[in-house]
Order: C-alpha cells, then sequence, then structure tokens
C-alpha cells in the first residue's frame, strides 16, 4: 500500500516576524530582554557582529566550530520566530535550544557532506533551493524576498542565519524521506489493526489536538526537558502562539504544521495522554505532561462525542419566571408560550423571528449537546422529538420553555480511510528513524561546548 508521497517545503513552518529586537547588546544577550521597533536595512546584508560582543567559541562540533555570534544570531531567529517574549527566567532555555539546534544542523551537514563523498551525489541544498525557500517564508509574510531580508536584519538577524537552518533543515528532510521513505512499508496487517482499535474505541470521546513533544534524550534528560516544557506552557498562557511555539521547540513530526495532530481517540496517544485528556475541555492548554522518552504539552482544540452518543442541536423560546411565581404567573406564561407554539410553521427554522414579536419572550439557539448530558427536564422532552418538533412548556428553576428540535445525529465522525492511516503510519515511522539516527550522531561525535 506504499504510494508517493507529497514533501511538504519548509515555508510551512511560516516564519512569524510579530516580535522585533535589537540588533546591539552591551552586556550579553541583554538586547533580547528589549521590545524594540525594527529599523529598516539599506541592503539584505548579514547583520554585523553586536558591539561590545567579543567572539569567542561557543562549542566545537567534531572539527567545526560554532562561535558565540553564530550562537547570539541563533537566539535572536529563534526568538522572533517561536513569538516568546524573552525574560531574565527564560533566556537560558533559548540559549540551550539555540546551541542544540546549531550542534545538530553541524551534525546533519556532516554526515550528509560525508555520504556525498560515498555516493558521489549532491545531497545538500543548493543556494537555489534555499531561495526558493525564502521566497516562500516571504509569501507567507506578504512580503517580497528583499522585504522579508531587510525585516530579519532589521531585528538583528543576519539573512544567511536564517539561510544556514534552512539549508540544514531541507537537506535533512530530503536525506530521510529519500534514504528510507522508499523502504518504509506500512502493511495492509498494520492498517487494518489500527482500523480496529479505531472501531473499538469508537464510542469513547475523540479530540482534536495539537502537541509539542520536548525529547528528553535531545535536550539533556527528562528534568531537563520537564523544565523546559514548563517555561513554554508559562510562555504560551502569557500569549506566546501555539504553532509558533511548536515549530521552533517540538521534535515531534507535526512541528512542520504547528503541532497539528488532527482527530485523535483514547489510545493513540501513551497513556499520560490520554488521561489528560480526559479532563480537558476545548480551547484549554495541558501542563506538561511527562512520558516515557519526553514531555507532551497538549492544546485541545475541540472534542467530539463517541458514536454511540445521541447529540442534538436545539433553540430555545423561554419566559422568565422565579421559582416563587404564582400558579396564575405560571398559567399566563403557558398560555403565551402554547400560542408561539402553535405559531411555529418552521419549528426550529422560524422560532427565533415569531418569538421576538411576542413581549416578555427570549428566544436563542442553544447549539449542540448530547442528550445524556442536557437538564433532567429538557432531557426527558427532547428525546421523544424528532427534528423539527418542538416541546411543550418545560418549567426549570429561571422560568419557562419550550424547546425545538433543529438536528439530532449519532455522535463521533465519519472513519478515518485506510489511505489516512497509512500516512499516519508513515510519518510516525519516518519520525521514529530520523529521531534514532540523530540520536546515533550525537553518540558518535565529539562534542565540547564552552
Amino acid at each position: 500500500m506504499n504510494r508517493a508521497r507529497k514533501v511538504t517545503g519548509l515555508a510551512a513552518r511560516g516564519v512569524a516576524l510579530a516580535a522585533a529586537f535589537a540588533a546591539a547588546a552591551a552586556p550579553p544577550y541583554a538586547a533580547f530582554a528589549q521590545d524594540a521597533q525594527p529599523q529598516p536595512a539599506p541592503a539584505p546584508a548579514a547583520a554585523p557582529a553586536p558591539a561590545g560582543l567579543s567572539e569567542s567559541v561557543a562549542a566545537v562540533v567534531n572539527d567545526d566550530i560554532i562561535s558565540t555570534y553564530d550562537l547570539a544570531q541563533r537566539m535572536r531567529l529563534l526568538i522572533a520566530t517561536s513569538g516568546i517574549q524573552p525574560t531574565q527566567q527564560n533566556i537560558g532555555q533559548f540559549q540551550r535550544e539555540a546551541l542544540i539546534s546549531l550542534v545538530d544542523e553541524h551534525l546533519q551537514i556532516q554526515e550528509l557532506r560525508s555520504q556525498e563523498k560515498q555516493q558521489k551525489m549532491s545531497i545538500v541544498a543548493s543556494d537555489e533551493d534555499v531561495n526558493e525557500e525564502l521566497a516562500e517564508m516571504a509569501r507567507g509574510n506578504n512580503m517580497s524576498p528583499d522585504q522579508f531580508a531587510r525585516s530579519l536584519v532589521g531585528q538583528g538577524i543576519g539573512i544567511n542565519t536564517l539561510k544556514d537552518q534552512i539549508r540544514a533543515q531541507v537537506s535533512w528532510q530530503r536525506w530521510i524521506r529519500g534514504r528510507y521513505g522508499s523502504r518504509l512499508r506500512v502493511g495492509e496487517d498494520q492498517v487494518k489493526a489500527v482500523q480496529q482499535r479505531m472501531e473499538a474505541a469508537a464510542s469513547k470521546p475523540q479530540y482534536q489536538i495539537s502537541e509539542v513533544f520536548i525529547d528528553a534524550n535531545r535536550v539533556g534528560g527528562p528534568e531537563a526537558a520537564l523544565s523546559g516544557a514548563n517555561q513554554l506552557v508559562t510562555q504560551m498562557q502569557q500569549g506566546a502562539p501555539f504553532p509558533a511555539v511548536a515549530r521552533q521547540f517540538s521534535a515531534s513530526a507535526t512541528a512542520a504544521n504547528g503541532g497539528d495532530a488532527g482527530w485523535i481517540t483514547a489510545g493513540e496517544m501513551a497513556p499520560e495522554v490520554d488521561a489528560a485528556l480526559e479532563q480537558m475541555r476545548p480551547g484549554q492548554l495541558s501542563q506538561p505532561i511527562p512520558v516515557r522518552d519526553g514531555v507532551y504539552i497538549i492544546f485541545l482544540r475541540d472534542k467530539r462525542s463517541g458514536a454511540n452518543a445521541s447529540v442534538v442541536h436545539l433553540k430555545q423560546a423561554a419566559v422568565a419566571l422565579p421559582q416563587t411565581a404564582t400558579e396564575g404567573q405560571i398559567a399566563a406564561a403557558t398560555a403565551t408560550l402554547e400560542t408561539l407554539r402553535g405559531q411555529l410553521t418552521g419549528g426550529c427554522g422560524d422560532i427565533e423571528a415569531k418569538a421576538a414579536k411576542v413581549n416578555g419572550v427570549v428566544a436563542g439557539d442553544l447549539g449542540e449537546a448530547e442528550i445524556k448530558d442536557l437538564a433532567p427536564a429538557f432531557r426527558t422532552a427532547v428525546e421523544t422529538l424528532q427534528p423539527g418538533q418542538v416541546s411543550g412548556p418545560i418549567r426549570t428553576g429561571a422560568g419557562l420553555h419550550i424547546l425545538a428540535v433543529c438536528a439530532k445525529r449519532a455522535g463521533g465522525a465519519e472513519a478515518i480511510t485506510p489511505e489516512q492511516i497509512e500516512s499516519r503510519l508513515f510519518g510516525q515511522q519516518l519520525s521514529m528513524i530520523a529521531r534514532r539516527y540523530m540520536r546515533d550522531l550525537r553518540t558518535s561525535a565529539t562534542i565540547e561546548t564552552r
């Protein structure tokens, strides 16, 4: 069932240019703690080394040197693209992430150069490839390539800093997919096994999520992963965009899509994630969730009922009545709603328009809800009604109501196709291979940080 798959360009990572930071710094990293408006640059040239910050060696990766200027530049790029405001508390995390990324990219380029010699073929992305990615990024930000480059320079980021990142990422993605993608086989038995698990879980709620996964092996262990995740949660609670954070910090295959993992069912994620999702509401950001290999941060975008649930879409018209209302007041409200009910020719469709013409009656759309979650009086009435029908008056502590049933349906959603399952499994396997490959490169390399 192996099929050709489209390779998503690096521009899907979507460089965000909302934050601007000064190019010069007095003490190291002082510039990152101050907001500043970007200044127009005369040309898209590389930014000069920050004044007052002498360049020295930050790390050595085998025989390659990463300078403190390289590190400061990558930190600026990371800050500008993540949407996270730099503070004294998180600047260390930016420095660690920037250094880890630079080390990984040096290892990747070294490995690819070695493979080029062995296989006598070009593997590393060309300048033309990199410029195409830059142009796509510029279009995504409604800019021309020159405007895009000047915007970066105005934030103290040399264009070559972004080009180096693009070159490493594009080259590595192509190499992993080219070397291993053609060898991977997602068998029909694997697809059927997933389908069977999904059918068995069809009655369970389904969740539409975005994810950030901090790989403990990449960042220096479980404690470092948990500490970094806590800082990211704090920043997102303060307004940092989840997709931008995912693109820059997540080790998951979904990072290129801003962490979008789509709809999942219980059992597809680690048990710790499943347990957290059960307690979350749509629109909620989780606290860090430690798992075996790292830490997850989950944003629950939406939730829907399982296939065994019944979902109803309701509108109502109501007369407010206190619990102390007299029998005469209740009788008058009942007569008013019964009269309105007799005028409803379109059921759910015209209840709001007709109710607006009756003094003392308020109408509104209650939206969708599972029947089992309705208030007992509403649930009893709705269970026997069909779409287009209207209930008789229902007494509650707030007043007297009539309910119009707009629609009824079984919960859940259409089953995912075998092709979608295969694509998801393929992506998961390829991501696992890439992570293992990088782990082996780090293990065998000589890396010295200073």
